[in-house]
Order: C-alpha cells, then structure tokens, then sequence
C-alpha cells in the first residue's frame, strides 16, 4: 500500500499536506510507537484520524495513550513490533482538515516569504522561516547583512497584512544594524 515517496524535508511538506507529527520507536509488541505531536489541533489526534505517512501510506489511528511523558499511538493494521519499526518517520495531515484560526494566528507556512519592512515603510527582508521558542516564537528575516531573528511579540511585529504580503516591525536596537 505505498504511495509516493518525498524527498522534501519535514518543514517543507509534500503540496497539500500540512506537518502533524513525528514517529519514534516501537513500544512494547503490540505495535504502538512513540509520537512527537507537531500539530497544535487537538483533535489531530483523535482515534479514527487518518494521516500520510512519509511513504505516501495513509495510517487510521486506532489508539492513543500517554506512557510516562510520552504519547503512544496504534494505528490500524499495525499489530507486531516488527510492523511499527517500519513506521519510522514524518506524519502529516491534509491542509483542507486544518482547524479554524483565532484573532492573530497565522499559519507557518503563510508567513514564509512576506516582505519584513520597518514601520516607516523600509523595507528590510524576507521572512524565510518561523522558529519556535521557549517563550515567543522568532521570525527568521533574510536581509542583506544575513539571517536575524526577529522576536514575534506584538511589540516588535507590529502588523502582519496577509494580503500585501507584509509584516511590519518596530525593531528593538540593533536588529537590523550592520554586522
């Protein structure tokens, strides 16, 4: 039952398909592995959901439970420990189940590639990536002096227009100063 294989990495996903999770090792021998939730929908995970795995197979969660501090999941058909050791690998959801977006959420993969501009108008980058955070997420802008990381707080991201494609920023000194 294998589909397509893809070769892009887990923060570029296949078209359509948005990164859930991450498989880890088998646990015990009745197929459950360990899984890293990447997925901030709660319901993600609910038994009978289905998600791709890296191979292109699609996989039915039949169980979930929580081991310790992990996440344990058995999925349909996978029933020996042998079965799970395959299953290895990047899990991912279709775009079209994704959940509905509070007042200043945005997804990820939206934010790539707006132009980063100074409240003035200046424009100063590219977003290229959203790094998560121990306490705020950071936006990576590509600039001409290199890489910086901008702290994605209301104080400092002052606006974000999906539609013009913009993120405005009242930077902290320094930010954007010359190397």
């Amino acid at each position: 039952m294998a589909g397509p294989s893809w070769s892009k990495s887990p923060t570029d996903p296949p078209d359509g398909l948005l990164l859930a999770g991450r498989i880890g090792k088998p646990h015990g021998i009745a197929g459950e592995v360990y899984v890293v939730r990447i997925s901030d929908d709660p319901h993600r995970f609910d038994v009978g959901s289905a998600l791709t795995h890296e191979d292109g197979t699609e996989l039915v969660i039949e169980r979930t439970r929580i081991h310790r501090d992990r996440f344990l999941v058995k999925f349909a058909g996978v029933d020996t420990r042998t079965d799970a050791e395959g299953l290895r690998g990047t899990l991912y959801a279709e775009a079209g189940e994704r959940r509905d977006l509070g007042e200043n959420e945005f997804w990820v993969e939206d934010l790539r590639g707006l132009e980063a501009r100074l409240e003035d108008g200046t424009p100063v980058g590219i977003v290229t990536e959203i790094l998560p955070g121990t306490v705020h997420d950071h936006l990576a802008v590509a600039t001409s002096e290199g890489e910086r990381l901008v702290p994605l707080v209301k104080e400092i991201v002052t606006r974000i227009d999906l539609a013009a494609r913009v993120v405005v920023i009242a930077p902290i000194p320094g930010l954007f100063d010359p190397s």
